[in-house]
């Protein structure tokens, strides 16, 4: 089999790429290979669902910039047959609290965010108060408010770009990847496990977690790993304000959700790996504290569910690898690594590298500095204050 296009998995990323491409030449001949079509242990599901400007590095910004209006009008703009692709975006705001000693940093990142375009607000600790009255401030040195931010349901988000995409005629193959043919500078084809074979004239690497397994296919390594997470969900005997998509110093970040909360206390000190048990002590001891010193309603807080799921951890710098050159391959393309800012990049990440495939060059947002390159060079592109 020949085609044009192949993508290697069809969570949110690659689904959008998908659409993306679909969208710009409905001629393209565009296959997903995904392994399980019912997502059972897929990262995007399992993701918390948060879009959000508040980065530092000004690429996350832009594609943040894109790809929340994107998801404004998703409903509409991912319809087939007239049937709306609902996402259940809340546009309840975002808040970065920091302590004193983090103030400098907090503030750099707010003064890029202004620069290009965010609609932010520094809070003082006495305006933290006065609009989240329920929470303790007496630690904390200032926040940033993003009132436009929020979250959406991410397997909604997953099945809306696959439901469009293969409205387009996008095909979507339910098989596993068992090996890569290449050459020194390209990827000529990919073997599934029930024998099928697809030539095409370029590769896409979008397996998230399971992307370095993708690449040791081809004899190389990358620095991305899979990072457990928990998203847990909790409630509150006793009543709080409505609040926006809070995170902590301490890595605490959660949100609404129906009658409770989700969220959770992701740490860079799990160990790396496909790891999909719960430890239940983990919010009694981690998460629960972090919660109640913030807000004293969470003092008889009870998890009442905790799923496990993975980042794509990059190791190097946090941040997405997106594009050819991996290894000299110069139409193998990667895009993974991002650590957490999957889902919410997803759109803007879609267009990005579709406009790389059928054009060699970004138009829309400048992506070249989280290309390969940067690993080659041995130069990362992190994230300050960022989780």
């Amino acid at each position: 089999m020949k085609r044009d296009i192949v993508v290697i998995g069809g969570g949110a990323i690659g689904s959008a790429v998908a659409y993306y491409l679909k969208s710009a030449d409905p001629a393209l001949e565009v296959t997903v290979v995904e392994r399980d079509p019912t997502y059972s242990l897929a990262s995007t599901p399992r993701a918390s669902g948060g879009v959000r400007r508040l980065f530092s590095v000004p690429e996350n910004i832009s594609l943040s910039n894109y790809s929340i209006p994107f998801f404004d009008n998703f409903a509409e703009t991912m319809a087939v047959d007239g049937a709306p692709a609902d996402i259940g975006l809340k546009k309840n705001g975002y808040l970065f609290i920091v302590p004193p000693s983090s103030l400098d940093m907090l503030k750099q990142n707010y003064e890029t965010e202004l620069s290009m375009g965010c609609n932010v607000v520094w809070l003082s600790p006495d305006e933290i108060k006065h609009k989240f009255p329920s929470m303790n401030v007496s630690d904390l040195g200032a926040a940033v408010h993003s009132p436009d931010d929020g979250w959406l349901d991410p397997h909604s988000v997953l099945m809306g770009f696959r439901k469009k995409a293969r409205s387009l005629g996008a095909c979507f193959i339910a098989d596993d990847v068992v090996g890569l043919d290449r050459t020194r500078t390209s990827v000529t084809a990919v073997r599934l496990k029930s024998g099928l074979t697809i030539e095409a004239d370029a590769f896409v690497n979008a397996a998230g977690a399971w992307a370095k397994d993708i690449c040791a296919m081809l004899h190389f390594k990358i620095p991305i790993e899979p990072l457990r997470r928990y998203e847990h969900y909790f409630e509150s005997e006793d009543a709080i304000e409505p609040l926006p998509y809070l995170k902590d110093p301490e890595r605490l970040a959660f949100r609404p959700e129906g009658k409770g909360y989700s969220g959770g206390v992701p740490t860079l000190e799990e160990p790396r790996g496909y790891n999909f048990n719960v430890d239940y002590d983990y919010f009694e001891n981690v998460v629960w504290p972090a919660l109640a010193h913030r807000f004293p309603q969470f003092e008889k807080t009870k998890c009442k569910n905790t799923l496990a799921g993975l980042y794509d951890q990059n190791d190097f710098d946090g941040n997405v690898i997106i594009g050819p050159g991996a290894d000299g391959l110069e139409n193998f393309h990667m895009l993974a690594g991002f650590s957490g800012h999957g889902l919410m990049h997803a759109p803007g990440c879609g267009l990005a590298i579709t406009e790389l495939l059928l054009k060699g060059r970004y138009e829309t947002i400048d992506l070249t500095r989280f290309g390969w390159r940067r690993i080659l060079d041995g130069r990362p592109l992190p994230e300050r204050g960022i989780i």
